[in-house]
């Protein structure tokens, strides 16, 4: 998409004011997308969303003991203020894993009160505040992260670096499975035109060699957050019904009356479909999997 989402920074002065007196005073219930994996792990690591989880989960094995703050794709992680119960497990962390790129704020901000070994997937990956931040999307993103993850670990506890460093190669290699897929699936997808209801799969549109062709009034409504104009979505609609691009891209965490008008303006002109959504769905354990299906997916749209 031509433009970038700039996500809302949601009451930051209160979240950030609100996060030290909690840290002090730790308290309450935790939220439903509160998530923990390996409990008898020695590090604690709190993850903001569960696409770094994962990651995290798998370089640390049983040394670890994984929290996920936001585990739901019915959640939005940019939106969302953290509960007493999220503060106090960022407070007893060894290592926190945020997305960055203001994706997550509340995260940064939680995290920066802390003493923890920070990972920041954006910053890892070369990305910084204004840029596209769903970051996970990225091949190159995702190998920094998980680099950087494992020498967080290393740090915290020297004694398994050994084991940390064999678990990294383990994923790096899951990793290089999936990006052999891109690779295979770019050949069919190469220069093909597609456009989207939202921009969160840009960065693998991109590492498939798909060309973004979303129309720029539209575009820059969504990246401003604002209403697309009734021209926007015209031109838009028009665009799909003459059948002007090869996929679709749909959020569907984001439905509403325009994205709907979107879709049937795409049926009728035979332009397939890709559904995906922010937040890694429950069905798959890891964001290489998910990243796997989610690139079978744009090959099978494109075959259909």
């Amino acid at each position: 998409m031509t433009g970038i989402r700039k996500y809302r920074r949601i009451a930051q002065a209160t979240v950030c004011i609100a996060a030290a007196g909690l840290i002090a005073a730790m308290g309450a219930c935790g939220p439903a997308n509160t998530t923990a994996s390996n409990t008898s792990g020695s590090l604690h690591v709190v993850a903001s969303i569960n696409q770094w989880g994962s990651v995290a989960s798998q370089i640390g094995g049983s040394h670890v003991n994984v929290t996920n703050i936001i585990n739901s794709t019915a959640v939005e992680a940019h939106d969302y203020e953290p509960t007493s119960a999220d503060i106090a497990a960022f407070s007893k962390a060894d290592v926190i894993i945020v997305n960055g790129a203001g994706y997550d704020s509340w995260a940064t901000k939680a995290a920066a009160s802390t003493k923890a070994q920070v990972v920041n997937a954006a910053e890892s990956g070369g990305k910084h505040d204004g840029d596209n931040p769903h970051v996970w999307f990225s091949a190159a993103v995702r190998t920094a992260t998980a680099k950087a993850i494992a020498a967080a670990y290393q740090h915290s506890d020297a004694a398994h670096a050994e084991e940390y460093a064999k678990q990294l190669k383990t994923w790096q290699d899951k990793e290089k499975t999936l990006e052999s897929a891109i690779a295979e699936a770019k050949q069919r997808l190469d220069g093909k035109k597609y456009a989207a209801t939202e921009s969160v799969a840009a960065y693998l549109a991109q590492d498939l060699g798909l060309v973004d062709a979303t129309p720029a009034g539209y575009a820059q409504a969504v990246a401003n957050e604002s209403e697309p104009a009734s021209g926007d979505v015209t031109a838009f609609s028009k665009q799909l019904q003459a059948g002007s691009v090869a996929l679709l891209v749909v959020n569907t965490q984001e439905s509403n009356a325009t994205t709907k008008q979107l879709i049937a303006s795409a049926q009728h002109g035979g332009v397939h479909q890709v559904k995906l959504t922010e937040q890694m769905p429950k069905q798959y354990s890891t964001l290489t999997a998910w990243m796997t299906a989610l690139v079978a997916s744009f090959a099978r749209a494109q075959k259909a």
